[in-house]
């Protein structure tokens, strides 16, 4: 089954950290640029960062400059967003996303004082 499953999501209190996880299956995992997107209730889905196959060219939303990292694992077929420094208005639903691959089911952050 292609697909992908986020996970590592979860409660955070301002300047905490989350380490965001993506596993992909039933594709060739090594061969796609991987994305993460953030989406607020009410709004649209919007780029947080991304990355390519061999992870030579990443590229990070301004708001993730400095505090977000994006990294992947080929071997694991996983891609991770290590975020830092949370802050309120980081709280949303996290996908990842490869072309021509259905969108999962996200995966929660709420961060709050």
């Amino acid at each position: 089954q292609v697909q992908l499953v986020e996970s590592g999501g979860g409660l955070a209190q301002p300047g905490e950290s989350l380490r965001l996880s993506c596993v992909g299956s039933g594709f060739s995992f090594s061969s796609y640029g991987l994305t993460w997107y953030r989406q607020i209730p009410g709004k649209e889905r919007e780029l947080v960062a991304g990355i390519s196959p061999r992870s030579s060219e990443i590229n990070y939303a301004d708001f993730a400059k400095g505090r977000f990292t994006i990294s992947r694992d080929n071997s694991k077929n996983t891609v991770y967003l290590e975020m830092n420094d949370l802050k309120p208005e980081d709280s949303a639903v996290y996908f990842c996303h490869a072309p021509r691959v259905p969108w999962g089911q996200g995966t929660q952050v709420t961060v709050y004082s």
